[in-house]
């Protein structure tokens, strides 16, 4: 009679340069969105919690920003976000690209020198490049000696996906379940809508705009004719790039508006009316004051 398998569950880190995959990793493995994902990088500001359910096991994966040297505050902030997350997980998964270790990888790798948790290395985009790339790779980062793991992926394919899976479990500490098998993420809805808002904005604008967007939503709580009604600012830092937002005869603003209520319905189960106003905050992203009142709160990250 085969023994029956225990239960096991724990915190996961996932930390890489910005625009390496993570969220696209996360969302794969939780099933459904619960971090934004564009092409431009530095798009995840928050640490983002996606929780992973299975028969016998239960990871929580959080998202961090990726790491990158700050320049303004609200790099600090996302440079704490993801510095802080090593301290509080059982495990780090790594992720790489494809190809020569870089300046980034290794100013991350000096980061994850000093934690006492196991580091596994993801090279994800592995569906892009030839199989006998990868040996020289994992031979370079097998010599930093940090890794306890090495496990080639792909995000997008579910290439590997298996193989991370069982090596999940193998490490993870036994216990019982954080949360409910049904939920998918730690963070408030108005989070999530407000964070779906951000995405349509990072891939319907182009240059700064996208990075000097911040969005609140001031409300959801209120239901008329069976809609929840949903008001929401997108914070910019000049007026030049409102202008880009709202558009010409306010059409830009109309299609992020459209793109996001699909979104946000299919996320929340129901019909929604989405009010959008556009705001110029100037230099927002250096006005810790700010930050704290849209909810990029530093306190708990020193």
């Amino acid at each position: 009679m085969s023994e029956e398998k225990k239960n096991k569950s724990g915190f996961v880190a996932l930390l890489g340069r910005p625009n390496i995959g993570k969220s696209t990793l996360m969302n794969f493995l939780v099933g459904q969105k619960v971090a934004i994902t564009s092409n431009k990088p530095q798009t995840t500001r928050n640490k983002i919690s996606g929780i992973y359910t299975t028969n016998d096991m239960q990871v929580v994966f959080v998202d961090t920003p990726g790491i990158f040297k700050p320049h303004v505050e609200l790099d600090d902030y996302m440079d704490k976000a993801s510095v802080s997350s090593l301290n509080e997980v059982d495990l780090i998964l790594f992720m790489v690209e494809p190809e020569k270790m870089g300046k980034g990888d290794q100013y991350i790798i000096e980061l994850l020198k000093k934690v006492t948790v196991p580091v596994f290395l993801v090279i994800n985009k592995v569906d892009q490049v030839n199989p006998n790339e990868l040996l020289p790779i994992i031979d370079d980062y097998r010599q930093l000696g940090i890794f306890k793991e090495y496990l080639p992926i792909s995000a997008t394919q579910g290439i590997g996906i298996t193989d991370l899976n069982k090596v999940l479990y193998d490490y993870l500490p036994e216990g019982p379940a954080y949360y409910d098998p049904d939920q998918i993420t730690d963070r408030p809805e108005y989070f999530m809508v407000a964070e779906l808002i951000r995405e349509q904005i990072l891939q319907l604008t182009a240059e700064e705009v996208p990075h000097a967007a911040a969005v609140w939503v001031e409300q959801m709580n209120k239901h008329e004719n069976n809609k929840l009604q949903i008001e929401a600012t997108i914070y910019v830092e000049k007026s030049g790039q409102k202008g880009i937002i709202i558009g010409k005869n306010g059409s830009m603003l109309k299609k992020i508006g459209i793109n996001s209520r699909k979104q946000i319905e299919d996320l929340l189960g129901e019909k929604v009316n989405l009010h959008l106003w556009v705001k110029v905050q100037r230099n927002w992203r250096s006005d810790p004051r700010f930050l704290k009142q849209i909810g990029y709160n530093t306190k708990d990250l020193t």
